[in-house]
């Protein structure tokens, strides 16, 4: 069987279905500057909650439905987002697709909906904003960005920090070169985390929980993991660890300021899951050495603490030493003459020895949603601060990294050493890497160390060339379930 697809015929019989019958034709209709615009949320977990608050706090502006595989997760974002109106509410997110009562959905799910429904939503006629990372894999951005420019649809990521001051600031920097010549880009995000545990067997779905909807394009499979929400990060099917999660982020912020127009032609990932017997499949600590773009990439997550926590007590987050400053969740970009560290609020402009030039301020993007907005009225894609395309080229960098990881196989410290000497922030990367997993009372000669082998990328294609590519590309474009999946064609 081909890949299952979306079109108009599909939506629609898939909605039927489901108990919806769903127009032809779009829903959107004509915005003006003073327009009332009426918003859908689909996802109502922590950020779909998140994205309440900071919605109803634009001017004309009501979220007049929600939509949640969750009962409970949706009938709580319904009291909330209630301004003295009545907030519908759709367990089936289909049926909130075909309310022509709404003009634009922000859509807060696991990241395996992002794709599908975000094209589900350009085919609706209906305006976009969709949480980070844009895709799940490479081939489903591409969708995402020819369905918003088919349709005419103005389609915002949740890359916030592209509205920060400061992001702004340090692009402006870099392109007048105030510290000469560009030399190499660091984007790390150290998050510690716990294990999520084991289980035995299958957990149970609660009854309000439509889990043939929560799973969506990917297979209906028992839950093999204690917890059905948040965890999903950490499973190759729903989710792409911290790396799609948090390291995202600064990841777009690289894309961002660098003013990068392609992709890199080579990735090569090196991490494992150090240190934890539990249920997730993604790493808890990785790294992305990218190359054959402006400069040198590095893509870094790490979940250890700093050092081997006591029982019961709680770890403090790893740091990174680079140039006599310490580093938990921030942009390095080296220049000839000293380094930009900044990201989310801010940061500052330092000489090569880490002495600090001058501040940066920030406001971690607190107007990315009226930045949306605006554009929605005024129906130009140039008005947005963090539009699809880039959304998309910025996830497909996480994706090449973690594709490399999938691929990769279990080595020896030497041979990484070796792969990485020449790469002067990749070997420092690695080398503090060998001492963070030290400092948490684990032997790396024991844990299961993965070298991803070099993935050469033609970014004309967004395919895989050359040696590993057969195995690479099947990660490249993942199959879907019929009812759920995208065309070729949106």
């Amino acid at each position: 069987m081909t890949f299952s697809m979306i079109n108009r015929r599909g939506f629609i019989q898939g909605s039927i279905a489901a108990g919806a019958a769903v127009s032809l034709l779009p829903t959107s209709r004509v915005l003006g500057a003073n327009n009332r615009i009426n918003i859908g949320i689909i996802g109502c977990g922590g950020k779909g909650n998140a994205h309440i608050g900071w919605f109803s706090k634009i001017k004309n502006l009501s979220i007049v439905a929600v939509s949640d595989p969750d009962k409970r997760h949706m009938s709580g974002a319904a009291r909330r987002a209630a301004r003295g109106h009545k907030v519908a509410q759709y367990q089936d997110f289909r049926k909130l697709l075909e309310d022509k009562n709404v003009d634009l959905v922000v859509i807060a799910t696991p990241n395996h909906w992002h794709a599908p429904l975000t094209v589900m939503a350009c085919q609706a006629g209906k305006d976009v904003y969709v949480e980070k990372p844009a895709s799940h894999s490479i081939w489903e951005g591409r969708k995402m960005v020819e369905a918003a420019r088919k349709y005419k649809r103005i389609v915002q990521v949740g890359t916030q920090q592209r509205s920060d001051p400061a992001l702004i600031e340090m692009k402006n920097g870099l392109a007048r070169k105030e510290l000469g010549e560009l030399q190499w880009a660091h984007a790390l995000w150290y998050a510690y985390r716990n294990p999520i545990g084991k289980v035995n067997g299958p957990t149970p779905i609660p009854k309000h929980i439509n889990y043939d909807l929560w799973c969506g394009p990917r297979p209906v499979v028992p839950l093999m993991r204690k917890r059905l929400h948040y965890d999903w990060h950490w499973m190759w099917d729903y989710g792409n660890g911290d790396m799609g999660n948090r390291v995202i982020h600064n990841v777009d912020d690289i894309h961002h300021v660098l003013q990068l127009k392609t992709l890199p032609t080579r990735a090569m990932a090196v991490g494992g899951r150090f240190g934890f017997d539990d249920d997730a499949q993604t790493p808890n600590t990785l790294f992305t050495w990218l190359e054959g773009g402006t400069i040198p990439i590095v893509m870094e997550s790490r979940n250890l603490p700093l050092r081997k926590v006591k029982k019961g007590k709680r770890g403090t987050t790893s740091i990174y030493n680079r140039f006599n400053r310490k580093h938990r969740f921030t942009n390095i970009i080296k220049c000839e003459g000293g380094f930009f560290a900044v990201t989310r609020g801010g940061g500052g402009v330092y000489d090569n020895n880490g002495k600090l030039i001058r501040r940066i301020k920030g406001d971690s993007g607190a107007g990315h949603a009226e930045n949306f907005i605006s554009a929605v009225r005024s129906r130009k894609v140039s008005d947005l601060n963090a539009d699809i395309l880039g959304g998309h080229l910025s996830a497909a960098m996480v994706h090449m990294g973690n594709i490399s990881y999938r691929v990769g196989k279990a080595t020896g410290v030497d041979q990484v050493r070796d792969r990485v000497k020449g790469g002067i922030e990749a070997k420092e990367t690695f080398k503090q890497m060998l001492s963070h997993v030290k400092a948490n009372g684990l032997d790396i000669n024991k844990e299961k160390l993965i070298l991803g082998p070099w993935l050469t990328f033609n970014d004309k294609t967004e395919r895989f060339t050359g040696e590993h590519a057969a195995e690479a590309n099947k990660y490249v474009r993942e199959d879907y379930r019929e009812q759920y999946g995208i065309k070729d064609e949106v």
